[in-house]
């Protein structure tokens, strides 16, 4: 799948974006956020079947397993400053919307898996977060994931409606407002769904 800039538009770009940047007092409080980076897809894009990768215990699981929730999906490693930067507000983000039916789904590129990601949760209060594992990267990869932090936002039907590249603070009002309008099963999908 390419993701080329004329099939998508940036957040900001849209309608709604124009109100985003209203509410955060201009273009400055934006991109201190990150929603500048938000790229929205013009049409929501299916994932690519069999993807896996492992909880803490070293399960494997995939996409399908949280069907019916949204899904903010984080692609980080220890070792990426601007992810480890990240970090806290996704575990705050967490305990946001989790009531929501949304689950943030922070995945570990670090090849030392749980040995490596269980210390650094302790060392950083990080509660809320469940330990996720790509240690091969072949789940982002799969998702032309090019660089960390990458986080994708995935709807309730199972499809990435947006994406960010690099750091945001995923706590911030303006953020969690983007990211449950995003998440939204559009009404027709429910009523098709019914029947």
């Amino acid at each position: 799948m390419s993701w080329k800039s004329g099939s998508r538009r940036t957040l900001l770009g849209a309608a709604t974006g124009a109100t985003l940047l209203a509410a955060t007092g201009g273009r400055q409080a934006a991109a201190a956020n990150g929603l500048q980076r938000l790229t929205e897809h013009p049409e929501p894009q299916p994932l690519p079947e069999g993807l896996s990768f492992t909880d803490a215990e070293g399960k494997p699981f995939g996409f399908e397993g949280f069907r019916g929730k949204a899904l903010v999906v984080n692609f980080w490693a220890t070792w990426c400053p601007p992810c480890v930067a990240e970090m806290p507000a996704l575990d705050r983000l967490h305990g946001m919307v989790a009531r929501d039916g949304i689950e943030v789904l922070a995945l570990s590129n670090d090849r030392g898996g749980r040995a490596q990601v269980e210390p650094f949760y302790q060392r950083t209060n990080l509660r809320r977060l469940a330990i996720w594992l790509d240690p091969r990267g072949a789940t982002g990869r799969a998702l032309s994931v090019r660089v960390l932090p990458t986080t994708l936002i995935i709807d309730r039907r199972g499809l990435e409606v947006a994406r960010l590249m690099g750091e945001a603070e995923w706590d911030q009002p303006e953020v969690v407002a983007a990211i449950r309008r995003l998440t939204r099963t559009p009404a027709s999908a429910e009523t098709s769904t019914r029947t």
